[in-house]
């Protein structure tokens, strides 16, 4: 995944884009690169976080420009992979987002027409494509054809040195239109441009745009079209880190309010999902990464409270159960971006096959948001740090509501939710997170840490540790409690890091299964409402039965920022992660 920012309008577009970049540096960190048109084209990108990079802005003048921020797939991170990528006349620029499957193929045919290149990327294919192409002096059919010869995935936008416009395409991957006062913007993430314009144009799949002194659409046929213009509920200020010195602090501390967001669903769309599930021959909830967490404690949810079996799978795992998959199967897709794409493969194999698809996403517009059949919005807000932690409560909160309401009891439900959010502040308050800052003193230096839980608390074992794992860079494993003995206690040993989430429903057979990792020497830490003798450390976190998943991980998410922090690591960008996996 990488970040795509355009500009054209009456202002000089360098600052705007600079900003729009570092707005955007969530979504690839590795290099970046600014390209501007004047009387000329001017380009200046190198390799390195945003703020290692030197942009000379009086050194890129014009009021028309694309930049980018780049997250390797093919080629290392340098100067000369860093985008934007041009043709080898240096007449067309290009930023790209995807991956373009077939280009080892296209640069053999195009280095046998005499066309040369100087980076690693599949990107340059793309620049020296519409090149051939553009002999016609018809550049957005040139583009057209280019794109006829592509397979895989791509957010596009191009220029051309003979006309003052930006070309803004995509296949599977995001990308969404600004429409401010005499300017447009195109973004691949609507904070690039959020404090300049509310006003969002969403590109379908396959659609062209093209912004000049207007915007005009096309079809992948070039047939002119019509998008609407949408009006983004998001304010610019919870898209800015604020006092807070992380974004993924920041993300942490608004989980109050966000499960009160997440509260205030339209109970009506509640009740037609909820008929929906009751109605259907076979449920499966899809998800990846924290999302497939979320599914996983969603199953659990819906077994004991509404009586209710779920499937659950991988997005990527997804495909290999389509043989089951009939027009009565209802599928429920879970993810914060909608455009993870393992997910969307998902929902188009299910859609093959006649199923229903119900998605649950925070955010609108999004491709997931338009391929499904009905949509529950999350509503909690910007997420901007690489890891999902504000995302992740939200969707626990609304599978809580969505179990309950096919129990019929959807106002207890709503009422064990309310009833968290003075303790969720509590939890991410600035006591529990000078506490919890003296276990990640202790554990900052562990080569290992092992989380344990049963019942719904095993999920919650797995997401603690992906939150670790994927932060510090401490290599951290989740287990149902009942499976160490089947293998994995053979790696304990002293002083090994193990967490326990305990809850009254699971704790005596959940600290026999800690007394075994501390007759092996393991360094015990309790996270649940009591405390016990064996624990090294204890996390108090009071019992809240079914929403036990939401409080329990958010001492994690603290712990996981402040191991980062203290290992010197970059919560908001950890390494080698991007913040929605657009290429399979």
């Amino acid at each position: 995944m990488c970040g795509i920012i355009g500009y054209i309008g009456e202002r000089e577009s360098a600052p705007i884009l600079l900003e729009g970049l570092r707005k955007l540096e969530y979504r690839g960190y590795d290099s970046a690169g600014i390209l501007t048109m004047g009387s000329e084209f001017h380009l200046q990108k190198d390799k390195g976080k945003m703020a290692e990079i030197d942009f000379d802005l009086k050194g890129l003048p014009g009021k028309i420009g694309i930049a980018h921020t780049r997250w390797a797939t093919h080629g290392i991170p340098n100067k000369s992979n860093a985008h934007p990528h041009s043709d080898c006349q240096g007449r067309i620029f290009v930023v790209h987002n995807g991956i373009i499957e077939n280009y080892q193929e296209l640069k053999r045919f195009l280095e046998e027409k005499g066309f040369s290149f100087y980076s690693q990327t599949d990107t340059e294919v793309i620049a020296n494509l519409i090149e051939l192409f553009n002999r016609n002096n018809n550049f957005l059919e040139s583009v057209k054809m280019a794109l006829d010869r592509l397979e895989g995935s791509y957010a596009l936008a191009i220029m051309n040195s003979n006309e003052r416009k930006i070309i803004a395409v995509r296949k599977e991957s995001p990308l969404v239109i600004g429409v401010g006062d005499n300017e447009y913007f195109v973004a691949s993430d609507i904070p690039a441009f959020l404090e300049h314009t509310k006003k969002i144009i969403y590109l379908y799949e396959k659609d062209l745009a093209v912004l000049s002194d207007k915007i005009e659409i096309y079809d992948s046929n070039l047939n002119k079209i019509q998008r609407p213009i949408d009006a983004i509920e998001w304010d610019a200020e919870q898209a800015k880190k604020g006092s807070f010195e992380h974004f993924m602090l920041k993300e942490i501390s608004e989980q109050a309010e966000v499960i009160g967001r997440a509260i205030n669903q339209d109970k009506k769309i509640i009740f037609e999902i909820a008929s929906a599930i009751k109605n259907a021959h076979g449920v499966y909830f899809v998800g990846c990464g924290t999302a497939y967490h979320a599914c996983l404690t969603g199953s659990y949810l819906f077994s004991k409270i509404a009586g209710l079996h779920m499937n659950v799978c991988l997005g990527s795992e997804f495909p290999n159960y389509e043989h089951f998959l009939k027009p009565q199967t209802l599928v429920i897709a879970i993810s914060q971006s909608g455009e993870t794409a393992d997910v969307l493969n998902s929902i188009k194999v299910a859609k093959a096959k006649g199923c229903k698809v119900i998605s649950i996403v925070n955010v609108v517009g999004s491709s997931l948001v338009r391929e499904s059949d009905k949509s529950l919005l999350q509503h909690a807000g910007p997420e901007i740090c690489v890891l999902s932690t504000k995302s992740y409560t939200s969707q626990l909160a609304i599978l809580v509501l969505l179990a309950y309401a096919l129990a019929e009891k959807y106002e207890e439900g709503e009422a064990k939710l309310k009833d968290l959010i003075n303790y969720v502040y509590h939890l991410t308050s600035v006591n529990t997170r000078n506490h919890i800052r003296q276990l990640a003193e202790r554990l900052k230096d562990s080569q290992h840490i092992y989380l344990i839980g049963r019942g719904m608390q095993y999920p919650t074992a797995a997401e603690a540790a992906l939150k670790i794992k994927e932060v510090s860079y401490i290599h951290a494993e989740g287990f149902a409690g009942g499976e160490l003995k089947h293998g994995t206690i053979a790696l304990i040993e002293k002083g090994t890091p193990c967490i326990v989430f305990t809850s009254n429903e699971t704790e005596k057979e959940i600290i026999s299964n800690a007394m075994e990792l501390k007759a092996r020497g393991a360094y015990l830490v309790g996270i649940g409402p009591r405390n016990n003798e064996i624990f090294d450390f204890f996390i108090k976190v009071r019992e809240a039965e079914e929403a036990n998943s939401i409080c329990q991980i958010i001492p994690i998410q603290i712990l996981a920022y402040q191991l980062a922090v203290l290992r010197g690591c970059d919560p908001d960008k950890p390494r080698n992660l991007a913040k929605a996996v657009t290429v399979k």
